[in-house]
């Protein structure tokens, strides 16, 4: 019994050394954790924000501004008609343009090698240009009335693969977006 209390006194007294928060710097910590919970995991209509999730340009990955996604996502719905099916190749702004709008009546994949994503849930499909053809059993050929895709790069292996990936899904309808001049001066403009 002596020993035991012998252990918890300086159990005590080593707390004492032990470094502490202040209350100011926990608030602080405690917000920051919250902020990249909210980033990694944004819910309900604000995860389909443009910039919700953030350009990563390792992975070649710049956002096009608001208004060139609103006018690619309205080129998108016209070219689909009622109810149609579109695929959003390595074109994320597009998508989130697409779902913000809420046009349920839509089916709308996005094909992204970034599993951010994934918080899209049954519409994310993970899709890497080096696999064109490596696709769920759930995405059949020629089922997406207009595809619209932004290769990640501008080399001739990366199109060439792309395109492969683009006549399959595709009916015939396909809006290809690429920027000779990347990267640019302000990446907000572009996506690749």
């Amino acid at each position: 019994m002596l020993r035991l209390q012998t252990i918890r006194e300086m159990s005590d007294s080593e707390d004492d050394d032990v470094p502490r928060l202040s209350s100011h710097a926990l608030a602080a910590l405690q917000e920051f954790y919250s902020e990249q919970k909210q980033q990694s995991d944004p819910g309900g209509d604000d995860k389909y924000n443009i910039g919700i999730i953030e350009e990563n340009w390792q992975l070649s990955q710049f956002w096009y501004s608001q208004e060139t996604a609103l006018r690619l996502a309205k080129e998108a719905i016209a070219a689909a008609g009622d109810c149609g099916r579109i695929a959003c190749v390595s074109a994320p702004s597009v998508y989130q343009k697409l779902r913000e709008l809420h046009r349920e009546d839509f089916s709308i994949y996005i094909f992204e090698y970034d599993k951010r994503f994934a918080i899209y849930g049954e519409e994310f499909i993970f899709y890497d240009y080096n696999n064109p053809l490596d696709l769920p059993e759930k995405i059949a050929a020629h089922s997406f009335d207009i595809v619209i895709a932004d290769p990640p790069y501008l080399s001739e292996e990366c199109l060439r693969k792309t395109s492969e990936t683009i006549k399959y899904l595709t009916q015939g309808k396909i809006l290809l977006c690429t920027d000779h001049q990347k990267p640019h001066k302000d990446p907000k403009h572009v996506e690749t």
